[in-house]
């Protein structure tokens, strides 16, 4: 399997997704992911197909498909939707204005046709070519009942004109108002989508800047001139000052300031920076002067990271939205089924007349939106993972999204996770070897490992040097083991790896060489100043809180008053961490939020695994949601976008399923004409946007 990434132009609504979407699978690709809003398709080609084939198909269908370094072909003012509207508004307008002024001429049959045919010409360029698309890829949109229903009242009027001449005959002016207010409806919806999007669009713009390039001449001397960002290499050197914007990732080898963040991780207070540190592009350096080292650039970048992170859980169905796009797909069938039997209803048991039958037919057509359901699960989706990003949440996955709400107790590992995992070297004890030999022996072991402790350590201990260990092995939830040149065997880990060889449970770390307890250390570990008001907030949302570690029940249980949990599994590995999960689970839907290699399993179990920004990598893969500003505050910000976008989608689908109940059997009843119906039915996807983006700004977190 390949993944294919691209952006297809010429999609405008939710349909002309779906059937590029059959077009896919019909082609037996996998994992099809195809967003209207955002012109983004993803699949997976199978071994053996031709992407260009693919791709060309795409092409065939009217669409436009633009790879990720193909520039976008240049819009023309000509083939916008605001040209078109206002184009047909010019003829429709006096079409209109006949049904109340008694102007002869604007009655003449002729006159009528002549304006009426600019606007049919211009709709069936628009619309026709989008309606045939769909028939031949079986999935008929939206289009399909607007062709019908203009083509319907033109073609019965044109008919009216030739053989009657006769002003009875005359609905031009239905044909005409149809295709315009669609027109009006779609660039409505258009504007009102892109807002939907707007918060990955800001994360894009932070992508393009200037920077200042530091060239370092032959005599010693830098030379610094100003470049376009996207042409920096890794290895360059950048002057960054005062308010400029920090061009791509890098690491400080000069100066210090401080570096506003809050577009990355939603934390507002700027973030110290000086020599040895990263920094991220697209963020702004709020005061001081640095000299950093470029060490990521284009796509490799924290930024680009997150974008396309975005970008694909956007893209990513959650259920609701595959049932929705499965009654679209049977949607415009059932309304031309419908539409015919109001036309035969009326004219053959109604006894009207063949014009009447037929004006109630087109309202049936022209009322209905199978769009409203398309798009009322992707546009709430769309705004809540954007808000997200914004606040230095990344959720992986539309779906994580509508897991959410059902979430009903959190699992937190401890050190790292409820502490800040910077530890500092509280009282350490040994035997048999000096100080210095104790802290290399220390350091040599835990420079191999990824844990927090084992960081806090290396930090600290560096500076005494080191031994040659072989066979190093980190040992999960457990600690390290190795060996030295003269054979002997090294273990330093917790209580449990010491097993009888320590009496004294109360240290975090004993050290042991061939079996021998020679020592021990003892750490000071924070507890995260915002951990007890989240423990409160989760507490009063309805959430249990767990504690869950591979600590001591000692050192558990003194953390867990401090932050206000009740609920204790202390001395867990790995494997029974992940046991705990599924048993928790077994009881009620849960989240966990961990950090370490150890909590990978256990994340990966649980019904939405969270870690931290600044967690080991395997952790930060393994987890649906990364808090990116490492703060564990985003935790019930995270938990309420799940649960209003929930709600959202919801309110959006109640609205496109109770419009089209209802409207649909007002229409075939008689109680609404054609171009009233074409007006309402572009308010009605406006109306799911609009609810969407309500999602930016509504207070989701108690």
């Amino acid at each position: 399997m390949t993944p294919i990434s691209c952006k297809v132009e010429g999609m405008h609504c939710t349909n002309c997704a779906l059937s590029v979407s059959k077009y896919l699978e019909k082609k037996g690709m996998q994992e099809v992911n195809v967003s209207f809003a955002t012109e983004e398709v993803s699949f997976q080609l199978p071994t053996g197909a031709n992407s260009a084939d693919i791709l060309e198909g795409i092409n065939q269908m009217g669409f436009r498909v633009v790879l990720p370094d193909e520039a976008p072909a240049p819009v023309s003012p000509y083939n916008t939707l605001t040209f078109k509207f206002f184009f047909c508004l010019i003829f429709t307008s006096p079409l209109l204005l006949h049904m109340w002024v008694n102007w002869p001429w604007l009655h003449n049959p002729w006159v009528q046709f002549s304006l009426a045919l600019p606007v049919y010409a211009v709709g069936m360029w628009h619309f026709g070519r989008s309606a045939v698309r769909s028939l031949l890829n079986g999935v008929a949109n939206m289009d399909v009942l607007v062709v019908l229903g203009a083509t319907a009242a033109f073609v019965y009027s044109l008919v009216g004109t030739i053989v009657y001449g006769d002003h009875n005959y005359l609905f031009y002016e239905t044909s005409a108002a149809i295709l315009t207010l669609v027109f009006l409806g779609n660039l409505m919806e258009e504007k009102s989508v892109k807002q939907t999007t707007s918060a990955i669009a800001d994360l894009a713009k932070m992508q393009i800047t200037t920077a200042r390039l530091i060239h370092l001449e032959k005599n010693g001397h830098e030379h610094i001139h100003e470049v376009d960002n996207r042409t920096l290499k890794t290895g360059d050197c950048v002057l960054v000052n005062t308010g400029d914007k920090i061009p791509m990732d890098g690491t400080v080898y000069w100066g210090s300031g401080h570096v506003n963040e809050s577009m990355i991780t939603g934390e507002s207070a700027p973030v110290s920076k000086s020599e040895k540190d990263k920094v991220i592009g697209g963020t702004i350096l709020e005061e001081g002067s640095i000299k950093i080292f470029i060490t990521a650039t284009g796509k490799d970048t924290v930024l680009s990271y997150i974008i396309d992170l975005v970008k694909q859980a956007q893209n990513d169905k959650p259920p609701m939205q595959r049932l929705a796009d499965r009654i679209s797909a049977i949607f415009v069938p059932t309304v031309l089924t419908i539409a015919i039997l109001t036309f035969l209803g009326w004219y053959f048991i109604g006894h009207t007349s063949l014009a009447t039958a037929m004006m109630r037919s087109i309202a049936v057509m022209v009322i209905s939106c199978p769009c409203a359901m398309g798009l009322a699960t992707p546009a709430a989706v769309m705004v809540g993972l954007g808000r997200a990003a914004k606040n230095g949440i990344l959720i992986k996955g539309g779906h994580t999204l509508e897991l959410f709400k059902d979430i009903r107790q959190i699992v937190f590992d401890k050190t790292g996770t409820l502490t800040t995992g910077k530890l500092s070297i509280g009282k350490y004890h040994f035997e048999q070897m000096t100080d210095q030999e104790f802290r290399q022996i220390v350091y040599s072991l835990e420079k191999y490992s990824s844990h927090p402790i084992a960081r806090s350590i290396a930090g600290a201990w560096k500076s005494a040097g080191e031994v040659t260990l072989t066979q190093v092995r980190e040992h999960k939830g457990l600690g390290m083991r190795a060996a030295d040149k003269a054979g002997n065997e090294w273990q330093l880990g917790s209580f449990r790896m010491a097993g009888d060889a320590a009496k004294d449970d109360t240290h975090n770390l004993y050290l042991l060489k061939n079996g021998q307890l020679l020592g021990w250390i003892d750490f000071i570990d924070e507890i995260r100043p915002e951990a007890p008001t989240v423990i409160a907030a989760l507490v009063k949302m309805g959430i249990k809180p767990i504690l869950l570690s591979g600590d001591t029940q000692r050192k558990c249980e003194e953390l867990a008053a401090q932050v206000g949990i009740t609920e204790i599994y202390a001395e867990q590995s790995p494997e029974q961490k992940l046991r705990k999960i599924s048993d928790l689970m077994s009881t009620a839907p849960t989240a966990m939020v961990g950090d370490g290699i150890n909590d990978a399993p256990a994340l990966s179990k649980a019904t939405i695994g969270i870690s931290l920004s600044d967690a080991t990598q395997v952790a930060m893969q393994s987890a649906n949601v990364v808090l990116l500003n490492n703060h564990l505050g985003a935790l019930p910000l995270a938990l309420g976008l799940g649960k209003h976008t929930y709600l959202t989608i919801k309110q959006n689908l109640f609205w496109a399923f109770i419009y089209n109940v209802v409207a649909i059997p007002v229409a075939a009843l008689g109680f609404l004409n054609p171009i009233v119906g074409a007006g309402v039915m572009g308010i009605s996807d406006v109306v799911l946007a609009v609810n969407s983006v309500r999602l930016r700004y509504k207070r989701v977190a108690n």
